[in-house]
């Protein structure tokens, strides 16, 4: 049978495509759930208007988002018995409990807080209200952080042992799965990372507003937010990736090689730029690269000895038998970069409009605008011509799909990295299908999610047009003078709950 049509690679090819979709709508949850709640403390603090009007644009966004992203990850764990059988029969007792408390706490607290902040308006208290939306927020990274540390034990398998009668491995201390350093600076990292996502999403929104000199007010407040975060976020991510990178070397050093193409080991390992390969001789023909930065980034010593592809297969064929242990080099090489580049280059974006629409006292008096006015763009001490700021407010747009293509390159760099291995030295990933699904069955449900998620993603991005073009709501008389007792002051039992979703 065609390698490429084989029932493991459909599968993987199926996952692949569903996880990827569905991880799109992840880190812009966790981040406009943050965001927003952020902007709805600073109204219950200080009663603007302004601030009041931005939660309730970006929360009409951010409950968008956050229905597609439950409809989309619904799928995923039917997979693992779809065509993963094999898997979820033999790590089911160690994966299943991280699983199942994102289910039974952290999913808990997204649907019922959620449903309490929609529904409760007009019926809590602001402070009240104001901490569902925070629960609600806690509980999109509970949700996130028990995922991630199931998915750090697939990286690097902790707290279990190998039961030979029954041939599963079983879980033997849950508190170690949960707290390895794989999974702790693994979720530090993707929260970091997500916070990248929302800060592209708030200031690319925001730009095109203030471009066309609409609701100003609130997109001023929102792009300030919005670049403080990317410079945060993408400051996080550099920091966490590096950490990350050097739990990677320990664990799983054909990972690290297999990013850099690094074939033979070197001391010092130079950091490829760019590197063109021949796979099957195992060599580059061209390299770029720079002295001694990979054994930095590895060891945090310039000096240090770097295991390269081929020293690692070889170790790994005397450790676990005859075989090829290499991942896709192109892959795994590329999808490192690009993570990379479209993570930096939001920082950049961030920074350069952060300087950009800096504070009225560092800017001459000529230059300073009003609240309602749209910030003029200065680099020094003279505002950009028209024609380059409308390119800034252009290229700030674009920003929002950088963090978002940096995420999907760094799950797949981090998932196709570990191959051949679904649990990295414990099971391989042909071992792990079901051993009775046909090539037919999976060709055909592939199709069906991927034409399906494709009519979703037309829905999503319509909504969101939709919404992001109509901009902020006004205000009412009820919106602006929430009642101060649960149940709402009006003592008519047949009014009905405001809704102004």
């Amino acid at each position: 049978m065609d390698v490429a049509l084989a029932p493991e690679t459909l599968a993987r090819w199926q996952f692949g495509i569903t996880t990827v979709y569905h991880f799109l709508f992840v880190p812009l949850t966790i981040s406009l759930a943050a965001l927003t709640a952020g902007l709805q403390t600073a109204w219950v603090r200080s009663e603007k208007e302004k601030y009041l009007r931005a939660t309730k644009f970006w929360g009409k966004l951010f409950l968008i988002n956050i229905a597609m992203g439950v409809v989309t990850g619904i799928v995923q764990e039917f997979q693992f018995g779809m065509n993963w059988s094999d898997y979820s029969r033999f790590v089911g007792d160690i994966f299943g409990a991280p699983l199942a408390f994102e289910a039974l706490i952290a999913f808990f607290f997204e649907s019922t807080f959620i449903g309490l902040w929609i529904f409760g308006w007009d019926k809590l208290p602001k402070k009240i209200h104001l901490a569902c939306i925070w629960m609600v927020s806690m509980g999109t990274v509970l949700s996130a952080y028990f995922i991630l540390a199931a998915n750090s034990w697939m990286q690097h398998p902790v707290g279990y042992r190998i039961n030979g009668e029954r041939g599963r491995a079983e879980l033997t201390d849950f508190w170690l799965v949960l707290t390895q350093n794989t999974a702790l600076t693994q979720f530090f990292h993707t929260i970091t990372a997500a916070f990248l996502v929302g800060g592209a999403f708030m200031v690319g929104i925001s730009a095109f507003h203030l471009a066309r000199k609409k609701h100003v007010p609130v997109m001023r407040t929102s792009l300030r937010l919005g670049l403080i975060t990317l410079i945060i976020a993408g400051m996080g991510t550099a920091i966490s990736g590096d950490l990350l990178g050097k739990v990677m070397f320990k664990q799983q050093p054909m990972k690290m090689a297999a990013a850099e193409a690094l074939w033979d080991g070197e001391a010092p390992a130079p950091f490829s730029v760019f590197a063109y390969g021949d796979v099957e001789k195992g060599h580059n023909k061209v390299a770029i690269e720079v002295p001694g930065l990979l054994s930095f980034l590895a060891n945090d010593d310039f000096t240090s000895f770097v295991p390269g592809i081929n020293d690692v297969n070889k170790a790994e064929q005397e450790k676990f038998g005859p075989g090829d242990y290499r991942p896709n080099i192109p892959v795994a090489y590329w999808g490192f970069r690009w993570m990379i580049g479209f993570g930096m280059a939001s920082l950049g974006v961030g920074v350069l409009g952060l300087w950009l629409t800096r504070k009225k006292f560092m800017l001459p008096p000529g230059l300073r605008t009003g609240e309602d006015e749209v910030p003029h763009l200065v680099l020094y001490k003279q505002a950009l011509s028209p024609r380059f700021a409308t390119w800034y407010w252009i290229v700030a747009l674009w920003t929002m799909g950088f963090p978002l293509i940096a995420n999907s390159w760094g799950w797949i760099f981090t998932e196709m990295g570990r191959q051949p291995w679904v649990v990295y030295g414990v099971l391989r990933t042909r071992d792990a299908v079901s051993p009775h699904v046909s090539q037919a069955e999976v060709l055909t449900s592939m199709i069906g999610f991927t034409l399906l998620y494709a009519v979703l993603a037309v829905i999503e991005v319509r909504l969101l047009v939709k919404y992001v073009k109509l901009g902020p709501p006004e205000l009412t008389e009820a919106d602006l003078n929430p009642p101060t007792k649960i149940g709402g002051d009006d003592k008519n039992p047949d009014r009905p709950m405001a809704f102004s979703y």
